[in-house]
């Protein structure tokens, strides 16, 4: 007899993995933890899951064909069992196949005040036991498309040709110029020039500034990795530890910069549609507010992206005869309410917004000929707004050094990046992602405190 995971089997009886040995009545053994157990005397049915995939197995078990019936009759939700039987093949019933057990061990009891029982658990409560939650329907495939976008998105910048650069987490600079940074030290005051590295230093929140040196270097490079705010925040939107996908790309101007950015996001869309039907199918129906995810994103990857500029997007939200919470006037920044608006009403799609007002965006952005706005842009999708941003960088020396004094930033801590501009500094471009604002977008979760194994936001450090 041969272990196997439950996903080897499931795809080795629909013919997605043909595994020889894997046919009707074949001897297999399993582990895994149980769901549900319930028997009379006579029969009992554990519904279990091992983790491998997202479907449960039922076990099938008799008091005739079982030495130690009573005892595995008794077994709670949660212990963890291995169970060794007859593989039966159920292509009409709604599980592909189950296992007649002719062996069951406990592997591992369960107490019974184990928090997880066969019933609804609210998102607030499960945020409470997050070492627990993985173990839900909901979490398991919350998880499951987190890693499947990960390594999609891996997978997608190695085929473009991008190289992977691992940028600090520990640094100088607000690579934003007005976040909220956590400050790393060894002293219990301020004197930071007597500090661990002599000056001030904090966790960073981005590492776009130091990856743009090996943008110019190599030609199209990316950094992935965790990047910390300090924000005193408690929206659904806003972590204080997440992570970044941020490519550069040196010879590469905004309309390359949104193409980039569109092949990304229906690359990994179609991947999660291709890996995860089952956990997509579950999300859809239980945990999206209006069961359309699955529309949703299929929409999304059958889609050409409009371009609206932010000029543009301001004269539909005043002549639009909405009354928005918030007014809007050219030089403000746009609302949730204002970008779902010009997506959803406007666009009536994925749309990029352009050409913004250079007061309300980052100093290294290139600034248009207008001199009033700059070339950056938001990609906004159906019933979330931005989910990406990203710009063109200001490769000129003199108007970015005079940006700077503008805006009241130092430069003497940034001369290593202006030195970009000085050496050979070309037209380069680039865009960040924030991976749990995606994986909410894809998931239809709507606190991102739901798709952090261990969220980290204000007044929240128990784990």
């Amino acid at each position: 007899m041969s272990k196997y995971l439950f996903d080897e089997i499931y795809k080795s009886v629909k013919g997605l993995m043909p595994i020889d040995e894997l046919v009707d009545g074949a001897t297999v053994t399993v582990e895994g933890w149980i769901r549900t157990n319930r028997s009379n005397n006579k029969i009992g049915f554990i519904s279990m899951n091992d983790g491998s995939c997202f479907s449960c197995v039922q076990i099938v078990y008799e008091e005739d064909k079982l030495a130690n019936f009573a005892e595995i009759a008794k077994l709670l939700t949660g212990c963890a069992v291995k169970i060794t039987g007859k593989l039966i093949i159920t292509p009409e019933a709604k599980q592909p196949f189950e296992i007649n057990a002719t062996e069951a061990e406990l592997l591992g009891a369960c107490d019974a005040a184990y928090p997880l029982q066969k019933k609804r658990h609210s998102l607030e409560f499960l945020r409470e036991i997050p070492h627990l939650r993985p173990r839900t329907n909901t979490f398991m495939a919350v998880f499951k498309i987190r890693s499947i976008i990960s390594q999609s998105l891996h997978e997608f910048f190695r085929q473009e040709g991008f190289t992977y650069i691992h940028t600090p987490l520990i640094t100088g600079n607000d690579a934003e110029g007005a976040g909220e940074t956590f400050t790393v030290t060894t002293r219990e005051d301020t004197n930071y020039a007597e500090d661990f590295f002599g000056k001030h230093a904090c966790l960073t929140v981005s590492g776009q500034l130091h990856v743009e040196p090996f943008a110019l270097a190599m030609g199209k490079v990316y950094t992935f990795g965790p990047t910390f705010r300090a924000e005193n925040s408690n929206t659904p939107y806003h972590a204080s530890e997440f992570w970044m996908i941020e490519p550069e790309m040196a010879f590469c101007d905004l309309k390359g910069d949104m193409a980039v950015m569109e092949a990304m996001l229906k690359y990994v869309i179609k991947d999660v549609m291709t890996n995860c039907p089952d956990e997509l199918k579950f999300l859809n129906d239980f945990v999206d507010k209006d069961h359309t995810l699955i529309e949703k994103l299929d929409r999304v990857v059958n889609s050409d992206f409009k371009v609206i500029t932010y000029t543009e997007a301001v004269d539909y939200l005043k002549n639009s005869g909405e009354k928005f919470e918030f007014p809007v006037e050219w030089g403000v920044d746009f609302a949730k309410e204002h970008e779902i608006y010009i997506c959803d009403k406007v666009a009536k799609g994925p749309v990029f917004l352009i050409d913004f007002p250079k007061d309300i965006k980052a100093f290294y952005m290139k600034l248009n000929p207008d001199g009033k706005t700059v070339a950056a842009c938001d990609l906004l999708v159906p019933g979330v707004g931005e989910l990406i941003g990203g710009s063109q960088r200001e490769e000129n020396y003199d108007v970015l050094v005079k940006k700077m004094a503008d805006i009241g930033m130092e430069t003497e801590s940034l001369e290593w990046y202006l030195d970009l501009r000085k050496y050979g500094g070309v037209v380069h471009s680039g865009f960040g992602l924030g991976l749990e604002r995606l994986l909410m977008y894809v998931t239809g979760v709507a606190n991102i405190r739901d798709v952090c194994a261990y969220a980290r936001t204000p007044k929240n450090l128990k784990f």
